[in-house]
């Protein structure tokens, strides 16, 4: 059996973040030691990143300003420190119309499923949580039957786009008529804060906020449709880092951990971590022992989690600069979106006239544990 990914699709607010204005207001706090100025300007200038949205209206320098602001004081220039109530509040109602904007954009997108049609949805996201959960809404506000199997994959970080997919496509296999939904919404930047700590001044230069989703099915796609073909899927939790990549709760928001040692850990792993998936082509497989996988696959869906692991991920794996590109790009363009992330890469690359029927694509993403789901996919054009 053949299950496809259809009608994939992104979202982002409408408020968009310069890189270079959001530095200078982050360098701009008071109690911000001369250290931590040197930090905020080396981590937001070596980000790779130009811009990113937000649902923070508060943060754009354009428009009126907020009688009473929440977030971000424009005319002080103070970055506020709301209580985790509040940005799970917020949270809560942006969210939502994410996940019902890009479920209904993913839906349009494929003209011969209809939300009657949808047996499934599967819905990711570790920025927030409310119940009845966003599975709920969406299978509300969308009009899906009223039967409608509904999960919830929460807090599992940057990677978790990818079990969705898996649980999706396993869910397709068991039942040849099942039309799974899945969206991931990530709204990072409800957590950023000021602060002289390393991790979470790198965490504030390289996270933004956007939803993925699509329609995950063993119906064929219809002739001229761009479809990516599921293949196959591994995981792997590496022997060392669990405390380098974590998401806690605090009393302010979510509190990252996101230590320099990362880029490492993923260039130590990323070859074992991969390797599971390829074993059943020999072709592939041999050519992963060589160092040289990028030559039989043709394109890389890495998580842009930051520059320095896209760079590890490039030399590690012997990718070419190309290759990388939609994933830079997609760092460039919107910053690191968490679990959504991976969506926009593998669109860019579905979009690409260059990606031909037949071609392979390795999908790859990481998390707290810490953790690399991989998958690999065949472009149906």
């Amino acid at each position: 059996m053949t299950v496809t990914i259809r009608g994939l699709s992104t979202l982002v607010p409408t408020t968009g973040l310069s890189q270079p204005e959001v530095a200078e207001v982050f360098a701009a706090q008071p109690g911000l030691t001369r250290l931590g100025q040197r930090l905020v300007s080396t981590s937001f200038g070596v980000s790779g990143i130009e811009r990113r949205y937000t649902v923070i209206d508060e943060l754009t320098f354009d428009g009126p300003v907020a009688s009473e602001p929440e977030f971000f004081d424009r005319e002080s220039g103070l970055l506020l420190d709301p209580g985790t109530r509040l940005r799970n509040d917020r949270y809560a109602l942006e969210a939502t119309k994410l996940y019902v904007g890009a479920g209904r954009a993913a839906l349009d997108a494929v003209p011969d499923v209809a939300a009657k049609d949808v047996t499934h949805v599967i819905t990711v996201s570790c920025t927030g949580f409310y119940a009845p959960g966003p599975d709920f809404v969406v299978a509300r506000d969308l009009g899906l039957r009223p039967g409608v199997q509904r999960y919830h994959l929460g807090f599992m970080g940057c990677y978790a786009s990818l079990p969705a997919l898996r649980l999706a496509s396993q869910l397709c296999e068991a039942d040849p008529a099942a039309v799974v939904l899945v969206i991931s919404v990530e709204l990072c930047t409800l957590h950023l804060r000021t602060s002289n700590d390393p991790d979470t001044i790198v965490a504030t230069s390289l996270f933004g906020d956007g939803a993925g989703a699509a329609l995950v099915t063993a119906r064929p796609p219809q002739d001229g449709e761009r479809a990516l073909q599921l293949d196959g899927f591994a995981t792997r939790t590496t022997p060392r880092g669990e405390g380098d990549m974590a998401w806690k709760i605090g009393d302010h928001g979510f509190e990252m951990v996101l230590s320099n040692a990362v880029p490492s850990l993923i260039g130590e792993h990323v070859t074992g971590a991969i390797a599971p998936l390829l074993e059943a082509e020999p072709q592939l497989s041999a050519a992963l022992a060589e160092g040289r996988a990028g030559e039989p696959i043709e394109h890389w869906a890495i998580h842009p989690g930051g520059r320095s692991i896209l760079d590890k991920v490039e030399a590690t794996l012997g990718l070419t600069e190309a290759q990388l590109v939609p994933a830079r790009e997609t760092l460039r363009d919107y910053g690191n979106m968490s679990s959504a992330t991976v969506l926009f890469v593998l669109q860019r690359i579905l979009s690409d006239e260059s990606a031909q029927d037949g071609d392979r694509v390795a999908a790859m993403a990481f998390g707290p544990g810490l953790t690399v789901e991989s998958a690999l996919l065949t472009v149906r054009a």
